[in-house]
């Protein structure tokens, strides 16, 4: 168990009980608990007591009421590729993974829609469409399972054109906090009838519910795909174009921005032989013609604001090694420092402040100690920094904190939010009130109180208050709870 528990905690008759259902799928080896027990962030792992491998709603449901009766906290666990401390198990409890449940359950070529358990992959969901002509659009990289990117309503590069997971899940099926299913809507394309409990639920991050199917929209693979990376003197002239693009209305399907310090540890990590200049990379979807205008718009565009280069690539292999190594950038900055970690923010601004945020965040990333470098989805206003610190370092720890704290005020200060699409999880916690404001912010709380009147479901996440969630920091230079 963690150290500091406010929790009744008889973990091990909730044990007891659900090994007869679980068999070896019931784990509380400690190399275990230590894979669940965080993401692939900064934050310092926090173990949950065990960790269950589930295969159905049915198992889920019966976890959760187990728990429930118990008073035993829960953590969802899907891929493990959250940034933001989402499943730390801050109260310890059963760690409910459920990235066994893959089952590809419907696919409606005729209603371009798809069902789908929460542990497949997009990349699994992508593989079974092909052959039927349609693709699912989100990708927010890594090997994300799509019940986790419902969770955190996550987005990626080709929001700009097709939208985040807000915009694409039409359904979901999710287990309450008392053991409970429910089915949040129907298939249709839009309903008036009641409240939106598909949209309660994605970015609730487990806090409210554990999503087990997820029905999706799935759309035409286009018939001409191409791609163009275009090279700046500065990040200024490269956003400046973003914007421009954007107000005009070019449909691009993906424009992503990478600094020189991010093209530098992508040469050297994905064996790339980009200029080291800010870079922007286009995607392009359509007909020939429709694609062959968008090329020749933009181009125009960013010709204006001093591109140095533009090289369309409508080589599949050529544009599958871009995208390759823009998914990678992240473990590209990690490279740059082995034995770091990678502190990665997200803030997002309305897309005519996106260039005087990113010229001030550029000042501190000026002044920095240690290696920080930007990359974004700029078309829809949001951009990550990257900042590579040593975990044990207290002094960088500190530094960063404090780069964040002024970046994520800055843009909460010009309209924006602390995260576009990482989520909250206990990293973002302390910024909830200032940007929505304590009114909004007891709402949220009152929602949560009715839905999950134990605070069992991923406790410490989202919401202020949680005295173990907010102890964060000390725990990110190695230190134990009291």
């Amino acid at each position: 168990m963690n150290a500091q528990q406010p929790y009744p905690m008889p973990v091990q008759a909730v044990l007891d009980e659900l090994r007869p259902l679980l068999g070896d799928r019931l784990s509380t080896s400690l190399a275990e608990r230590e894979q669940h027990g965080h993401g692939e962030s900064y934050h310092r792992s926090q173990l949950p007591d065990a960790v269950c491998y589930v295969q159905s709603t049915e198992e889920v449901s019966c976890i959760v009421k187990t728990c429930a009766k118990y008073g035993v906290p829960i953590v969802p666990f899907g891929g493990g590729t959250s940034l933001e401390g989402h499943v730390c198990a801050v109260h310890g409890g059963i760690c409910i993974d459920l990235s066994r449940m893959q089952r590809i359950l419907a696919i409606r070529p005729g209603d371009l829609d798809v069902t789908v358990e929460a542990g497949v992959t997009r990349q699994q969901l992508n593989t079974e469409l092909r052959t039927s002509g349609l693709f699912f659009p989100i990708d927010p990289g890594g090997e994300s399972t799509l019940g986790g990117m419902a969770a955190t309503r996550a987005s990626g590069t080709n929001a700009v054109r097709y939208g985040t997971m807000r915009e694409n899940v039409l359904s979901l099926t999710v287990v309450l906090a008392d053991g409970s299913v429910i089915k949040t809507a129907n298939r249709a394309r839009k309903s008036s009838a009641g409240y939106d409990l598909t949209r309660l639920f994605v970015g609730s991050e487990g806090t409210l519910g554990i999503i087990t199917e997820v029905t999706l929209r799935l759309y035409g693979i286009p018939e001409t795909i191409s791609a163009a990376v275009c090279t700046f003197p500065d990040v200024a002239s490269a956003v400046n174009s973003v914007v421009s693009i954007i107000q005009y209305g070019i449909p691009v399907a993906r424009v992503e921005l990478l600094d020189a310090r991010t093209v530098m540890a992508v040469n050297r990590y994905s064996k790339m032989t980009l200029d080291e200049q800010p870079t922007l990379f286009f995607e392009f979807h359509g007909s020939p013609a429709g694609v062959a205008e968008q090329i020749e718009q933009t181009q125009a565009i960013v010709e204006e604001n001093a591109a140095v280069g533009f090289v369309a690539a409508a080589d599949a292999d050529a544009r599958n090694a871009l995208w390759k190594a823009r998914h990678s950038v992240h473990y590209a900055m990690q490279s740059m420092r082995p034995n770091g970690r990678i502190w990665s923010t997200d803030v997002c601004v309305p897309i005519s402040q996106l260039t005087p945020c990113i010229i001030e965040t550029e000042k501190d990333l000026a002044q920095a100690s240690f290696f920080i470098a930007m990359v974004g989805h700029v078309g829809d206003g949001n951009f990550h920094l990257g900042l590579v610190v040593d975990p044990d370092s207290k002094a960088e720890l500190a530094e960063a904190e404090a780069l964040n704290n002024r970046l994520v005020r800055r843009a909460i200060a010009l309209d924006g939010t602390a995260t576009g699409e990482h989520g909250v999880g206990s990293g973002k916690i302390k910024f909830m009130e200032l940007e929505h404001g304590a009114g909004a912010v007891n709402t949220m709380r009152l929602i949560k109180q009715a839905l999950d009147p134990q605070n069992l479901l991923n406790p410490g996440k989202i919401l202020p208050g949680d005295k173990a969630s907010e102890v964060g920091l000390s725990l990110l230079a190695g230190e134990a709870l009291d």
